[in-house]
């Protein structure tokens, strides 16, 4: 039997068949920096043992490690850490359990070889990602953030933090990790004395994070190990005081898993209370916005009434108008949009029509 080492069914037809599915999964995230010699070799080998299993998701390869988000059929959780196990590098592996889980979080297995696993924009081969910072778990997390003078970053993007923090956290107003990087290093430049602490959703920003912030000279640095996934468990587990309020935003279909009840974002159409991510409905614009269920009905789904008018077009109509007008960043916003303290309504945004 031929093992096909990509996936050959059209996206549509998986995610109809995932919706479809009753089978029970299992959503898990994890990461290791290691050194990957042959690192298309490895993409290959790894595409063929998880495919056998059933593993759903998007996983990155580069020379500097690995990092997963995946779901696993929760029938051959054990096939699937005999997998793991059978990698020499891949063993003892930590892995974040979602913390609320449909099973729908993937619908396809993709996994792409990439310069780096985690993008930094740092051209320094002076720096040392493994000299870390020191991992804090929940509880050692919580008594250092207590500390008014420890000073708390989140190291996601604005469109992440806007929907769920902690409480007190530094929110950078940036669209990438690489810009974070050094706006958090500037922005702390005068208090390297100081604890810093860091988090992310599952850890492995902060891994590259605290190592630089160490490079540029800070002396005390600190990581949540396992990120907001791993807190999330060890507060239920261990029935510890919670920090984190509202939404931890994902990066799979789910979008969010809710931490706490608050919900501290709003509508970017109407401003009403709401922390519910989706991508406009319109796919030549496809901008990440969020959207509360009143909008979704009256704009179906799109982001203002512009792409909702152009979405009802017939396909070969929207083709022909995205090719003349060049519609990829010049019709419809297509951006991550700040809160809406910050930015205007979606609502409010005239475009020119065709």
């Amino acid at each position: 039997m031929t093992t096909f080492l990509y996936n050959r069914i059209n996206r549509r037809e998986l995610r109809k068949r995932l919706e479809c599915s009753a089978e029970t999964r299992t959503t898990i995230s994890f990461y290791r920096y290691t050194h990957i010699p042959n690192p298309v070799f490895f993409r290959d080998h790894l595409y063929g043992l998880f495919s056998e299993i059933g593993v759903l998701g998007r996983i990155y390869v580069a020379q500097e490690g690995i990092n997963a988000q995946i779901s696993v059929p929760t029938r051959r959780m054990a096939d699937f850490k005999a997998a793991l196990d059978s990698i020499s590098f891949l063993q003892n592996l930590r892995l974040n359990i979602a913390i609320e889980d449909n099973g729908k979080s993937f619908f396809a297995l993709t996994i792409k070889v990439r310069p780096k696993i985690v993008a930094d924009g740092i051209d320094d081969p002076t720096f040392d990602p493994s000299n870390c910072g020191i991992h804090l778990d929940a509880e050692a997390f919580n008594a250092l953030t207590d500390d008014p003078e420890t000073i708390l970053v989140d190291m996601r993007n604005h469109y992440e933090s806007e929907v769920g923090h902690f409480q007190g956290a530094i929110l950078p107003p940036v669209d990438t990790f690489r810009e974070e990087l050094p706006y958090v290093a500037e922005l702390l430049a005068d208090k390297k004395d100081r604890n810093i602490v860091m988090y992310c959703t599952g850890g492995i920003r902060c891994e590259k994070a605290s190592a630089y912030l160490k490079h540029c000279g800070f002396k005390n640095v600190f990581q949540l190990e396992g990120g907001i996934i791993e807190y999330a468990r060890q507060v239920r587990a261990r029935n510890l005081p919670n920090k984190f309020v509202g939404k931890n935003f994902v990066f799979d279909e789910r979008l969010g898993e809710r931490i706490s009840s608050e919900v501290i974002a709003h509508c970017h159409q109407c401003g009403a209370p709401c922390d519910t991510h989706t991508n406009c409905a319109n796919n030549y614009c496809h901008l990440l916005f969020i959207q509360c269920a009143a909008c979704r009905e009256k704009y179906q789904g799109c982001c203002s009434n512009v792409c909702r008018e152009f979405s009802q077009l017939p396909a070969s109509e929207q083709q022909r108008q995205a090719h003349y007008h060049s519609f990829y960043g010049k019709r419809f916003p297509n951006a991550h949009f700040r809160s809406t303290a910050e930015m205007p309504l979606l609502s409010d945004i005239s475009l020119e029509k065709a």
